[in-house]
């Protein structure tokens, strides 16, 4: 792929992407304005674009979305996925073939383009997505300046320079960045028809969540099924984690390098994994147990980001349709012994789920809180809590 200018493009650029190899592609820009230095990938989800651009598992990327068409039904101030309603912290930018058009649909509460400005978010839009893809699927994720100029003024050879000294995700610690530093209480439960979300009202279990880059969504789930749900930091210590009381741990999504963070939250896993108390682990706190017990983790050719990836559960035999969005993996060659591989892509092969043998601690690299199958994962959830169950009964005096 060379330079690439779309059909409108006898105008000037109001945008352009550099990528690491000195490629410039132009485009028409959108939401914010500005330039930022990020790895891109690509989407292949056709739905919930506001979810995405706010998971903070995100944070350090810009997103290509696959499906032409973005920004039909608006956004608002529900579909989010950081835990504040205004933190930015999640894409930096985000590539759309067509221009957005004016949002048709009864919950939406204003146009993308000016939600994309509120947050911080560099768009471009008006290329050839599909190329766009067809680069990365080749070539590999890379490395990239995104830039919005409304005057159409670049500085190209500094943004190619800029673009090709980024060091990229790899050795990068995000989960410090995104997370929040304090100690905060959750009760929201999952979103009903005309009611929208509810409380959580008499909780059965007390869930520590080890907040990585956590989405609201998960922790909505968990506190449908009875749960009261303390979040803590990432930098958290098992003593502080297990001196809360908590019935099960569960380790956050997140951003960045799993070997990074696994600097600081590896011994602290441990810890909790000492302790006997039920762990649960999705995407980085998936790749994060794996390390934990000993694994390595990898980074991969291209990732896995869309809500069409078929995924097998060994322990069910049963085919699921999920989310996906990482860019590093755990080897399933490295998983030592007793500790079993439970899921698997069926795109790939790559490891998407462990458990540890005759113990309630497993993990998953998938979303099971989302909904492309559409709900093909939400039994995890009540994995995890039937083992938080078990757990608590064995261990409370008669």
């Amino acid at each position: 792929m060379t330079n690439t200018t779309a059909p409108w493009t006898r105008e000037t650029p109001t945008a352009i992407i550099v990528l690491a190899d000195g490629t410039v592609i132009e485009g028409k820009g959108c939401g914010a304005t500005g330039n930022a230095v990020a790895e891109i990938c690509f989407n292949t989800a056709i739905t919930g674009y506001q979810e995405i651009l706010t998971d903070p598992s995100y944070a350090g990327q810009v997103i290509t979305f696959t499906f032409p068409h973005i920004g039909n039904v608006g956004a608002n101030d529900e579909d989010l996925e950081t835990l504040q309603a205004d933190d930015p912290k999640a894409a930096i930018g985000a590539v759309f073939k067509a221009d957005m058009t004016n949002p048709s649909n009864y919950r939406s509460a204003g146009h993308l383009d000016q939600w994309l400005k509120s947050r911080g978010i560099i768009g471009l839009c008006g290329i050839d997505t599909r190329a766009l893809t067809a680069l990365i699927r080749d070539k590999g994720l890379a490395n990239c300046v995104i830039a919005h100029n409304p005057d159409g003024k670049f500085d190209i050879p500094a943004l190619k320079e800029q673009a090709a000294q980024w060091s990229g995700l790899e050795g990068l610690d995000l989960a410090k960045v995104v997370g929040h530093g304090q100690k905060q209480a959750w009760t929201q439960t999952p979103w009903v028809w005309n009611d929208g979300y509810g409380e959580g009202k008499d909780p059965e279990y007390h869930i520590v969540a080890i907040d990585f880059g956590i989405k609201r969504n998960i922790l909505r789930l968990m506190a449908g099924l009875g749960c009261r749900i303390t979040i803590v930091p990432a930098t958290t210590s098992a003593e502080d984690v297990l001196a809360l009381g908590p019935d099960g741990v569960f380790l956050s999504n997140g951003p960045g390098d799993p070997a990074a963070t696994g600097e600081y939250s590896v011994k602290a896993i441990q810890g909790i994994l000492e302790s006997g108390i039920p762990v649960f682990g999705i995407c980085l706190g998936h790749q994060m147990l794996a390390l934990a017990l000993g694994a390595k983790t990898v980074k991969m050719h291209q990732g896995h980001h869309g809500a069409n990836h078929p995924v097998k559960d060994h322990t069910t035999g049963k085919v699921e349709i999920v989310s996906m969005n990482h860019g590093f993996a755990v080897d399933s060659q490295s998983l030592p012994e007793g500790v079993t591989e439970t899921h698997v892509s069926l795109f790939d092969g790559s490891n998407c789920g462990l458990a540890v043998d005759g113990k309630p601690v497993f993990s998953v690299q998938h979303h099971p809180e989302a909904s492309p199958g559409p709900q093909d994962s939400h039994y995890l959830f009540k994995r995890f809590l039937d083992l938080v169950r078990e757990h608590k009964g064995a261990t409370t005096p008669a």
